[in-house]
């Protein structure tokens, strides 16, 4: 897996591609010099955490003839100051789903997901605290 990154402006905005041609744009934020116009990198960070683990859920459900007709995960990170930097020290992942949708299914998808399966989160496991809940058609499980 390669990526490559390319400057774009005198600023901070950088255009990073992978080996596939897919192109993804990232901005400092302009509370620290940036423009402000995308993701920050550490925005990234959790998208990518909620694409990961969606990726694992719904293909989960669908092996197990689950009809999902809305999917939405809402993914929040807190930060500590250790020195300079500001890492991630909890992340919680919720998952909002809607159909007809076993309850004990969908738990069981998202633990696999965080237990097994999502490479981001077990790659962020050893800094961050990664919670994760499930709330199906409106009821928190």
């Amino acid at each position: 897996m390669k990526i490559t990154l390319n400057r774009v402006n005198e600023n901070y905005h950088f255009q990073l591609k992978n080996e596939r041609g897919h192109i993804v744009d990232i901005y400092n934020r302009s509370e620290f010099g940036g423009d402000d116009l995308g993701a920050s990198p550490m925005e990234l960070i959790l998208m990518a955490v909620a694409g990961c683990s969606s990726i694992d859920v719904i293909s989960i459900l669908k092996k197990q003839r689950q009809e999902i007709t809305s999917f939405k995960v809402e993914v929040e990170g807190d930060r500590v100051q250790i020195e300079e930097a500001k890492p991630f020290k909890e992340i919680t992942v919720v998952f909002l789903l809607e159909g007809k949708i076993d309850a004990e299914k969908a738990i069981r998808a998202v633990e696999l997901s965080f237990d097994k399966y999502c490479s981001v989160s077990k790659t962020l496991e050893p800094t961050a605290t990664i919670k994760y809940k499930v709330i199906l058609n409106d009821i928190e499980l």
